[in-house]
């Protein structure tokens, strides 16, 4: 009972990273924060500044998803839903798997929220694994660009409103404290 309850207070604060954001290239980490038994809060960032001169391919951007967790037995245990926040500056073109991209560049950013569900698995007293899916709504405004030569020159400025998925994770977790 002692040892159920120590480990309680002591997971406090996970810090973690997203492996399929890592598979696009995007260096990511995220703290989460316990604020009471059922309730947390998850801070997620990623950056990428890759951009290939050669053959004019750029996946640049950072992106910030701030959650708030409602965990359905006791926080960093189980099952969980969340409302999350997302926010992101872009400049990505010519990308193999977005075939849409091909000789253009679209810089600009995006805004919106969604809703998530997740489970969290532990595997150790300091490890633990995460899935979580989220679907929501952006707002995106940027402009289309034609590559060319010498330049980059603007082809049209879009104000955008999308609907669908909004998060995809399998996060390795580390427990601070």
């Amino acid at each position: 009972m002692l040892l159920a309850s120590m480990q309680t207070v002591a997971q406090q604060t996970l810090i973690k990273t997203n492996a399929l954001y890592w598979a696009t290239g995007t260096p990511n980490i995220a703290f989460e924060r316990k604020i009471s038994n059922n309730i947390s809060l998850d801070i997620p960032v990623g950056y990428n500044a890759w951009k290939s001169s050669s053959d004019k391919r750029s996946l640049r951007h950072y992106a910030f998803q701030p959650e708030a967790r409602w965990w359905f037995c006791k926080a960093f245990e189980g099952h969980f839903a969340g409302v999350h926040l997302h926010y992101a500056k872009y400049n990505v073109g010519n990308i193999p798997f977005l075939p849409e991209t091909e000789g253009y560049m679209y810089k600009g950013n995006l805004v919106g929220g969604g809703l998530s569900y997740g489970f969290h698995w532990v595997l150790g007293m300091r490890w633990g694994l995460e899935a979580n899916i989220g679907v929501g709504y952006a707002y995106m405004n940027y402009k289309k660009y034609v590559e060319s030569d010498c330049c980059a020159e603007v082809v049209s400025k879009v104000k955008k409103h999308y609907l669908g998925p909004t998060k995809l994770a399998i996060s390795l977790i580390y427990v601070i404290n």
